[in-house]
């Protein structure tokens, strides 16, 4: 047999193989979900997209600011995202625009609340509530018919529940603002009620606390310095962290909290549509 025959029946076989492997991973060969991140479309795909029935934006809402030594700085940033992402591809017809990562965090002259903390960026109510008017105006001229506001920290939740009203009031019939209040809401109540049925009720505290390490956990483990976590002394204000011990946190417990919050939300914002 010639070179070039050797040749030919090598490549032969070894596309075979390579047929034969695509055959038995069907997840090799199964389309991507479509991108429902807003800053990873094209102009033309968001057009596109509206033109095929896309109607609902939404604005997750995160925040800057110190977590304890165990939790990095970005941590609702990081949860909101992905939780966003969640909510849009399960209610359909939804794009989820970038983070909003600076909110008011405490004051800068004196310095307080997690502004007393390294690694926290703070604006004024003034500077959050303009920037969430005109992301959301921008939105909405774009022919995005419902923007939708979801947060993961507590701090600014009047503000968002004063944008809403606002936009509202002066888009009329014209479109939808909307903060989804259960998106939250369900980390204090049924999360909290499904961890004290675990007896897990002392570790629970305000911020940073076993709750919040846990989703942190379930969503994204590099965030968390599990070192720094299992080996640091009861934690305290002085810490960073506002009660409860988050020593005994586990991504285990962090999913159940998730899958509370995206049902939450999704179940919501169908109700609305």
């Amino acid at each position: 047999m010639s070179r070039s025959s050797h040749f030919a029946n090598g490549l032969m076989s070894a596309f075979l193989v390579i047929l034969g492997w695509v055959a038995s991973c069907p997840a090799a060969v199964a389309q991507t979900a479509p991108d429902v991140m807003f800053e990873h479309m094209t102009w033309t795909e968001i057009a596109s997209a509206l033109r095929s029935g896309t109607d609902t934006i939404i604005i997750p809402v995160g925040g800057t600011e110190q977590s304890g030594p165990y939790i990095a700085v970005g941590k609702h940033n990081v949860r909101a995202r992905v939780l966003a992402e969640r909510i849009a591809r399960q209610l359909g017809r939804t794009l989820v625009a970038p983070v909003v990562a600076y909110v008011p965090e405490g004051g800068t002259h004196p310095r307080t609340s997690h502004m007393r903390f390294p690694g926290t960026i703070s604006i004024s109510p003034a500077a959050f509530t303009g920037l969430l008017e005109g992301a959301a105006e921008s939105f909405h001229v774009q022919g995005f018919r419902r923007v939708v506001f979801i947060a993961d920290h507590g701090g600014y939740l009047s503000y968002l529940k004063e944008v809403s009203a606002h936009l509202a009031h002066e888009w009329g019939s014209d479109g939808q603002a909307l903060y989804v209040a259960p998106y939250y809401d369900v980390i204090g109540t049924r999360y909290a009620e499904a961890l004290r049925a675990r007896g897990l009720g002392a570790a629970l505290g305000k911020h940073a606390d076993l709750s919040d390490t846990s989703l942190m956990l379930a969503v994204d483990p590099q965030m968390v310095r599990l070192d720094a976590l299992r080996h640091a002394p009861l934690p305290g204000i002085s810490d960073g962290v506002y009660g409860g011990d988050p020593r005994g946190a586990t991504a285990a417990l962090g999913q159940i909290g998730v899958d509370m919050q995206v049902q939450a939300a999704v179940d919501a914002l169908k109700r609305v549509r």
